[in-house]
Formats: C-alpha cells, structure tokens, sequence
C-alpha cells in the first residue's frame, strides 16, 4: 500500500537554522533515503522549493486563476513529501516517525488509492 507524507515546516523558523544544523538535517535525510531504498520501502521523496517560486490554480469554467504562493495566511507549508510503501497505516507512521524534519514540524500521512472507471481500476 502507499502512502504521501507531506512534511510541513515553518519557512522562517528553518530560514533560521544554522548552516550547520540544516546541512545535518539534509545529511540525515540523504541517508534515509537510502535506507528507505534499500528496504523497500521509498517510492519517491524530495524537498520542495520556497514558498515564493510555488503558485495555486484554481480552474472554474472557462476561467483559470494563478496565485502566487502555496495558500493563503499560514506560516507552515510544505517542504518536502515521501511516497512510501507500506503494509498498513501503522507501518507508514513508523517510518514518517524516522524523518529527520519530523521534530521541526507536522508530518500528514495520507494512503493513496487507485482511480477508478466505471467500478475498476483505470
């Protein structure tokens, strides 16, 4: 089963971190990564820009509007996601636990599903 887990931090506050203590935060990332590979259990991760470089779409009709920014009034945001395989939500949990970021924000933790047709999987 997967899972995304969505890493949320507050930009300033990681803004903040000493150049040595972010670079052992992406030390310690880098390497479970690899160990997340090797058993398994990373389908993907990365770390997402800054918040100035992403926009919102909203398509209404024929009516498409782009916003600057991730959401609107909110010190958190997304930094960075994981999609795992795992064998139950449990699991998941117990892996997102290990994510190196995990002490300087919010982890969500969302099972993903198959689209489906006409009641089958697409």
């Amino acid at each position: 089963m997967r899972f995304l887990c969505l890493i949320h931090l507050n930009e300033q506050e990681m803004a903040a971190l000493p150049h040595a203590m972010m670079n052992d935060l992406n030390v310690r990332h880098l390497a479970l990564n690899d160990n997340l590979r090797a058993s398994g259990n990373l389908v993907e991760a990365s770390a997402l820009e800054s918040s100035e470089t992403a926009v919102r779409l909203q398509l209404r009709g024929d009516r498409k509007s782009v916003v600057d920014g991730p959401f609107a009034e909110t010190k958190e945001l997304v930094a960075g996601f994981y999609l795992i395989d795992a064998r139950d939500m449990q699991e998941a949990i117990g892996i997102a636990s290990r994510f190196p970021s995990a002490p300087y924000g919010t982890v969500e933790i969302w099972p993903t599903r198959q689209l489906e047709v006409d009641g089958g999987p697409a």
